[in-house]
């Protein structure tokens, strides 16, 4: 365990995010006042926060009783926090880098949206120069991170152009159902087999609040909608038209940009659930093997083969889609760098139009974490060279990065990017990377954000429970009325 006392409440977040990113392996204590904590201690950190400045001293276990490994103070303005916040970020990631003998690729960026800083700056008229100087001088990231981020910005700056801010918005709709539950997961989903005999009364629940946003919206325009979970092709052929149908009946799709589904788990598809989609005019789906190795799909909780996925792709190729996005995770215990080239070898055969490569987080909520002393004996390996080989595979295939995005214990401190080909990026998911457009959330877990012309935002969420959100449905509704009522 690491310890982090501070002398009063300030910046604690900020703080554990970076230690956790130096040791990811690590429990990090961050408090106000000593820790009450002292067993298993492998070192300990103090920040005392003084009046024109912030001292922060690095002891070895044991503590404050025995002669400090480095000590470091800076000169802070308190009124502005965004700065205080920064220099404080800076003293600990050059105090962290030399414990450790490590730089991290993102620097002492712990944000979700690392792209936020160059499309700002791209926005204002700022050349690349000013932008790559600028990250590299506050948060220390890496040249190759810079040049990635600008380049995702621009990308995304272009998708953007289509979008009404405005009087536009975008529909979310979230089905909860998995086949099973994986190892990493920590997403609202709940094994379909125990929830079968209530999915209608969920798609019931579904439909009123699906009506509500209908009328609260009828005069804006709808860009895109996500049907995502969970796995929505849990449903049935039967369902899956009911549920689509519900939003083609009353919404105007007439300039709606794209319409996703995702049929994620391969264990889930079956060629009439297919056929109802593409015979409703899904634009967009996403089959997602996460690694195309046997051994590891069997560890993580995924129900199906490699082969299921392969089949799944094919069939879904045979009956016409050409939007099909494919999700890999890299990092995923036990895999080798091998494994993942062999993983990226047989998706290079298929060519799908969208790859997004995830970097394995470990959240609170998931079975990796919560029983993870079943799990000891497994490895976890993600690296510069496991990047640069999913970056150089996608070119290969014809793509380029269109969005990234971050979360807090990721495999090797690195990012999610999603890579498309020409005319296939998945706009939605810059718009919720980006947060630049009000997006109506439905269904078990959602969660709404209302984006206000001057860059404000507000959420609402609903119950993640299934029997919770099916009798409480009027009260999510009253939340939404709360939340999106002019």
């Amino acid at each position: 365990m690491i310890t982090v006392q501070l002398n009063k409440a300030g910046f604690e977040y900020d703080i554990h995010s970076l230690v956790k990113a130096f040791f990811p392996a690590e429990d990090v204590l961050v408090c106000v006042g000593e820790p009450k904590e002292q067993s298993g201690v492998s070192f300990h950190i103090v920040t005392d926060y003084l009046e024109h400045c912030i001292r922060t001293v690095f002891y070895e276990a044991g503590g404050q009783g025995r002669a400090p490994m480095q000590e470091q103070s800076v000169e802070v303005d308190f009124s502005d926090r965004r700065e205080t916040k920064n220099r404080l970020k800076q003293v600990y990631y050059k105090m962290l880098c030399a414990y450790t003998k490590k730089t991290l690729p993102w620097g002492d960026l712990t944000g979700i949206r690392p792209v936020k800083i160059p499309m700002a700056f791209l926005e204002e008229g700022k050349d690349e120069a000013f932008i790559r100087k600028y990250m590299q001088e506050t948060y220390f990231v890496s040249d190759e991170k810079i040049r990635l981020s600008i380049e995702v910005a621009k990308r995304e700056l272009a998708l953007l152009r289509k979008i009404d801010y405005v009087n536009g918005y975008s529909l979310y709709i979230g089905i909860p159902f998995c086949p099973s539950t994986c190892l990493y997961c920590s997403f609202t989903s709940f094994p379909f087999g125990a929830w079968e005999h209530r999915a209608d009364q969920y798609l019931d629940a579904l439909e009123r609040e699906l009506l509500y946003t209908a009328r609260q919206f009828g005069g804006r325009q709808l860009n895109t909608v996500y049907i995502g979970g969970g796995t929505p092709t849990t449903l049935t052929a039967a369902q899956l038209r009911r549920l689509v149908g519900m939003v083609q009946s009353n919404f105007d799709l007439s300039g709606c940009l794209e319409f996703t589904v995702e049929a994620g788990r391969p264990d889930s598809i079956t060629e009439d659930k297919l056929l109802a989609l593409r015979e409703l005019g899904i634009s967009r789906i996403s089959i997602n093997p996460q690694t195309m190795k046997e051994e590891t799909l069997q560890l993580i909780g995924r129900r199906h083969t490699v082969q299921q996925a392969v089949d799944s792709f094919w069939l879904a190729r045979k009956m016409g889609f050409d939007n099909i996005n494919m999700d890999l995770i890299v990092g995923l215990p036990n895999e080798t760098l091998l494994d993942v080239e062999e993983t990226l070898q047989q998706v290079a055969k298929l060519s799908p139009d969208n790859l997004t490569v995830h970097s394995l987080a470990l959240k609170r909520a998931a079975r990796l974490t919560m029983f993870r002393e079943e799990y000891q004996g497994l490895s976890f390996e993600n690296t510069w060279e496991t990047i640069d080989l999913t970056a150089r595979y996608a070119k290969e295939m014809g793509m380029a990065p269109y969005y990234l995005y971050r979360q807090k214990n990721m495999a090797g401190n690195f990012e999610n990017v999603g890579y498309a080909k020409e005319g296939k990026a998945g706009i939605y998911n810059v718009l919720i990377m980006e947060e630049k457009q009000t997006i109506v959330a439905v269904g078990a877990g959602s969660i709404s954000k209302r984006v206000y012309p001057d860059g404000r935002i507000e959420r609402c969420e609903n119950v993640k429970d299934v029997s919770q959100y099916i009798a409480r449905i009027g009260e999510m509704i009253e939340r939404k009325t709360t939340l999106l009522s002019d």
